[in-house]
């Protein structure tokens, strides 16, 4: 089950804001949707964003009636809410329910089709990019999206490997890297290909983009955004777009972002990458 990471600080951000609407823009599991409700009572208008649609439908199952649930990418915010609302949360990135589910190709751990699509309606893949993009190409995307120094190797030898073969698996594709990066250390050598491979099957990080500034248009007088980020390029985004903003404008909550607990990181080690930015419109 999807142990949603960093609830408690979450609810610290908003414990004297008074919640009349909250948008839930990574709806998952609705564990945040779920916490927020139990700790605002005044919650009427509960909105929530998911591109999965399984996600949609183990929330719709948790949520009371009258949740308003919407099978969108959160870069549509604005084309599916037209109300100013109180409070918005983006908790971005893969959940544990994607992670753990071998079928949906997110994991080099467990061997599975190389899919990696967040929304299963989608039908661009991971295998599309690794069977069809020209080396240079997939090695600037293994750069730029993994921070991956080896990219241009680990791109040679996926073109090389693909030649005889079309790669489909999870595990092809690790075998394919490991013959570039073999295994030392705690990281495994196909860490950040299979990030970089993510976030472009899914337009993450120009979705985060798009969202960003639709969610501080949304926001009410008082309103506050709350970002959980996983990775240096999505906290780099959330903190480069909130430092830009008019200061007359919007108050920046979180000097540093804030971090899991030893607690929490011992209890549900996917958080201890975890980071939150808040920003509140004055």
């Amino acid at each position: 089950m999807h142990i949603s990471v960093l609830q408690d600080p979450i609810l610290e951000l908003f414990k004297d804001k008074k919640l009349n609407s909250f948008i839930d823009a990574t709806l998952g599991a609705a564990g945040h949707s779920l916490a927020m409700l139990k700790a605002h009572p005044e919650l009427t208008c509960l909105i929530g964003f998911d591109r999965d649609p399984s996600a949609l439908e183990i929330a719709r199952s948790l949520l009371p009636e009258g949740s308003i649930l919407i099978h969108s990418n959160f870069r549509h915010l604005k084309r599916n809410v037209s109300t100013q609302v109180d409070g918005i949360l983006f908790d971005i990135g893969v959940s544990s329910m994607q992670l753990d589910q071998a079928a949906r190709g997110f994991s080099f751990m467990q061997d599975g089709p190389l899919d990696m699509r967040m929304d299963s309606t989608q039908t661009f893949t991971a295998e599309d990019v690794v069977n069809s993009y020209p080396e240079d190409k997939l090695a600037n995307v293994i750069y730029e999206y993994g921070e991956e120094h080896a990219s241009r190797r680990i791109a040679k030898a996926i073109v090389q490997a693909r030649r005889k073969e079309r790669i489909v698996t999870t595990q092809r594709l690790v075998a394919v890297i490991e013959t570039v990066l073999p295994r030392r250390g705690k990281i495994h050598p196909a860490t950040k290909t299979f990030q970089a491979l993510r976030i472009e099957v899914n337009a993450e990080l120009d979705s985060l983009k798009d969202a960003l500034d639709q969610a501080l248009e949304l926001l009410a007088p008082g309103g506050i955004l709350a970002v959980i980020s996983f990775h240096s390029l999505e906290d780099r985004i959330v903190k480069n777009h909130f430092r830009a903003q008019d200061k007359e404008q919007f108050l920046i909550l979180t000097k540093k972002p804030t971090i899991a607990s030893d607690a929490e990181c011992r209890a549900n080690p996917r958080s201890r990458s975890a980071k939150l930015r808040a920003i509140q419109k004055i």
